[in-house]
């Protein structure tokens, strides 16, 4: 294939990622951008095998690698639940990282073949390149697994600290830069290898501190990590499918993470260093205080959500883990007919990642006009009759605003404890994700729906029909 040819092939797939993004950014038009992704895709596999003009066993197996890698995935995204998916997208990401590490060390043992150089003879551009994708797949790697292994109920969701963490992460950042420039100096496979060794330890020591209730931000952040890995060893090996991809994928995820950090009043510069969750975090849990809780019926819920005027509901991760999305449909469905004005409100953050929410109520037929995101109804809570709480705990938590001591203080909630009435769907009065005990469930305008989300809001709506 001419090589101004694959360049222009190249560039139409960076267009259809661009596309893709642009299409993912709303529920109406994720399918179109899900595709415009596929074809992109598609076009810069095809182009660089076009390229690389393997023998008839090379070939065979590039197509034997493709077939294994897109089963599984295809297998592994049908099987998974949408409750799931946030651990996905981590494991996934580790995935990268690790391709990262495995084609630097293959082009550092065949430059050759890659174009960079010969063994002892590298060019030393490629070895800053190569040295760049290898660090930051590395740490990619390690914390794509930790972020996996905690949301995925593995591993506590409480952050974990380590004495002296940050003058460890500081002293392996300097150990990285000397290591690069010895490895540009002497191309020594024993440096090669102390970088991958480091950079893994710091990927996990950046994320074992980090809180479960930060948990969705550190997954975008990664993700941002694993683009830029790509685009580094995009230039080493002269691919502009990679460049472009890699480019795409780390500045979007930049660009997400720095969002949410704004959205949950955290600071970006701190997110990058590890350092999110803060000292102050060791001291998350319930104090063991004896308090008053207000329990309830279906009976009571139906009641009081049928003579209001307005009612706006909060999904959270334990909607999602009951399924009880259209059931949930039904009961708004129910208020409407009665004459109730009912709303979604959506944090952030809500499920443990970015619109997890808005794809659920969207695969429940849930009018877009409906669903809102919470700098634009947080202010309609004290004007509301109840607020209808279904399994959303950490982001509902008014510690959150009022107490500068809890390990989520800063962080922007739904004001839910400013309805006239909070109903609580919950299994128990057990602490979120985040491991800290909810002031919200001993409220007095609080009543607690102590249960199964599905089964409870199925109750509801037989009850409104008596």
């Amino acid at each position: 294939m001419n090589a101004d040819f694959a360049s222009f092939l190249y560039l139409v797939s960076g267009v259809l990622f661009i596309m893709a993004l642009r299409g993912l950014s709303h529920p109406t038009t994720s399918r179109q951008g899900n595709l415009y992704g596929m074809v992109g895709m598609g076009i810069a596999i095809v182009t660089t095998l076009a390229l690389a003009k393997p023998s008839m066993g090379g070939f065979a197996l590039i197509v034997l690698g493709l077939a294994i890698g897109g089963g599984v995935g295809a297998v592994t995204a049908r099987r998974i639940a949408m409750t799931s998916m946030p651990q996905l997208v981590a494991a996934f990401h580790s995935l990268v990282g690790l391709a990262a590490v495995m084609v630097a060390a293959a082009a550092m043992y065949a430059p050759e073949s890659f174009g960079i150089g010969t063994i002892g003879d590298i060019h030393g551009q490629a070895l800053v390149e190569m040295s760049l994708g290898v660090a930051i797949g590395a740490i990619t790697f390690t914390g794509s697994v930790i972020a996996f292994l905690k949301l995925d109920g593995r591993m506590s969701g409480k952050p974990i600290m380590i004495g002296g963490r940050h003058f460890i992460n500081a002293a392996l950042g300097l150990a990285l830069i000397v290591l690069i420039v010895m490895l540009v100096m002497t191309e020594s496979y024993a440096v090669f290898w102390l970088i991958v060794v480091a950079s893994l330890a710091l990927g996990v020591l950046l994320i074992i501190p980090i809180g479960g209730a930060d948990m969705p931000v550190v997954v975008s952040m990664l993700n941002s990590y694993s683009g830029w890995a790509a685009a580094a060893l995009g230039f080493t090996l002269g691919n502009l499918a990679l460049i472009i991809t890699g480019a795409l994928v780390g500045s979007s995820g930049a660009i997400l993470s720095y969002i949410m950090c704004r959205g949950m009043n955290r600071s970006f510069i701190s997110v990058i260093l590890g350092g999110f969750g803060g000292e102050t975090a060791a001291a998350a849990g319930d104090d063991g205080v004896q308090r008053t809780v207000k329990t309830g019926a279906a009976d009571d819920a139906a009641y009081l959500m049928m003579n209001a005027q307005k009612v706006i509901i909060v999904p959270g991760y334990g909607m999602a883990v009951a399924q009880a999305q259209h059931a949930l449909r039904e009961l708004a469905d129910k208020l409407k007919a009665n004459g109730v004005e009912v709303k979604y409100a959506i944090h952030p953050v809500a499920g443990r990642m970015p619109g997890h929410m808005n794809v659920l109520l969207a695969e429940a037929n849930v009018p877009y006009d409906e669903v809102f995101e919470l700098e634009d109804i947080n202010s309609e809570f004290a004007q509301a009759d109840v607020a209808y709480v279904i399994g959303a705990n950490d982001v509902t938590n008014p510690s959150a605003r009022d107490d500068k001591s809890s390990p989520i203080y800063g962080m922007p909630i739904l004001d839910v404890d400013k309805a006239r009435t909070c109903l609580f769907v919950k299994r128990s009065l057990g602490s979120g994700y985040a491991g800290i005990d909810n002031t919200l469930f001993y409220k007095d305008g609080t009543m607690m729906l102590l249960g199964d989300a599905k089964k409870m809001t199925e109750e509801i709506v037989k009850a409104m029909d008596h």
